[in-house]
């Protein structure tokens, strides 16, 4: 509980006038609904995340005065962590059986598409064996700019990638599952109610989830605690039976444009040369995976009970958060999704530092990671 006090009391200190950047923030805000509704009138997929991405990336290029403060993050976290979890109904058992032949498969795409990254950015970018090895890791942004910086990589470069790589996963999957699957995403209508029709006992759910999972996550030391405290609260409540209620269609599009919001201001700070020659070098480690990522789809959606798109959705080297929303938005499994990129997530924490030990002994470090976080 203290620790819990003390991230709200910082959360609160950051949010004071002379810290937290309200014109900037609220200009962002501004210019990411701007691009949503450019991009739904374009009728283009998943118009609530990659307008705004797209808008304020290209804010960020041109130095606009917008920004995106770290204390936005926790609680749109914990509300995306609550619509994760209420996928996780009852009958969700009979399917986890099902998991073992993907998640088999999803360790192969991880070792395959971290060597093929590997080598890309060694021989293509030119970087050096540290920064490539940890930049091409597809997941863990956080830990990888830590482990990478303790081995004598270049933090600032691993962070770029990594970032870029969830950028350009995030703004062209869509379009990728979209050819795949043969229909548009961005007409879709969305299956949750909206606010004004939904009950007021979901919005009271929402709210106790988001309690209840922040404090859980601090009690059980989760890692990514904001999103997945309230996401294992959510989960239970949902898979017990104590309720069925979704997430209205107005949250699930506020989280899509903030997460578009912070993903594009993610880049404020850096040199709009050094910003396009990341964003230009990571399209080609991005073709790579995204390509891989359809071979392996295509691959074991024969060994298994589900079939391409979910697939696609569950090994793209995206973020947790964003490529659960975007299941949400198509209206696939997302519990299958969401659960997916944990375990991805976990594969790649296990294996980076301990593998990169063997290959170097001599950068020095015993092989371990700090804990998960979401990436």
């Amino acid at each position: 509980m203290m620790d819990l006090w003390r991230d709200f009391r910082g959360g609160l200190a950051e949010m004071r006038p002379s810290r937290f950047p309200y014109a900037k923030f609220a200009a962002a805000l501004i210019l990411g609904i701007a691009g949503g509704w450019l991009f739904a009138w374009l009728m283009l997929p998943l118009p609530w995340m990659l307008g705004p991405m797209t808008v304020c990336t290209l804010a960020a290029l041109m130095k606009l005065p917008i920004a995106a403060p770290t204390v936005v993050r926790p609680p749109m976290s914990a509300v995306i962590g609550v619509m994760l979890g209420a996928a996780f109904s009852p009958d969700i058992a009979a399917r986890l059986l099902g998991w073992l032949p993907t998640v088999i498969g999803l360790a192969f795409f991880v070792a395959a598409s971290g060597i093929a990254c590997v080598w890309y950015f060694r021989k293509v970018g030119r970087m050096d064996f540290t920064t490539a090895y940890f930049a091409g890791m597809p997941g863990g942004l956080v830990e990888m700019v830590i482990v990478g910086e303790q081995r004598g990589g270049d933090g600032r470069t691993i962070a770029l990638v990594h970032s870029a790589r969830i950028l350009l996963v995030v703004m062209t999957l869509p379009f990728l599952v979209q050819a795949v699957e043969g229909v548009s995403l961005g007409v879709r209508t969305s299956a949750a109610p909206s606010i004004v029709d939904a009950p007021l006992s979901a919005e009271l759910w929402i709210i106790a989830c988001v309690v209840a999972g922040a404090m859980v996550g601090h009690v059980l030391r989760l890692p990514a605690k904001y999103l997945l405290g309230p996401m294992l609260v959510s989960a239970l409540v949902h898979f017990s039976g104590l309720t069925d209620f979704k997430p209205p269609t107005e949250i699930v599009n506020g989280a899509q444009v903030v997460l578009g919001v912070t993903i594009g201001c993610r880049f404020l700070g850096t040199a709009p040369k050094l910003i396009m020659r990341i964003l230009v070098l990571t399209a080609g480690s991005t073709m790579i995976l995204l390509g891989m990522t359809l071979v392996f789809a295509l691959v074991v959606a024969q060994f298994s009970n589900y079939g391409v798109v979910p697939l696609l959705l569950a090994y793209s080297p995206g973020g947790l958060a964003e490529m659960s929303l975007v299941a949400i938005a198509v209206h696939t499994e997302v519990a299958f999704v969401a659960a997916h990129h944990i375990i991805r997530i976990v594969f790649v924490m296990m294996s980076a530092g301990p593998a990169f030990a063997l290959i170097h002994p001599d950068k020095g470090g015993d092989g371990t990671i700090p804990r998960m976080r979401d990436g």
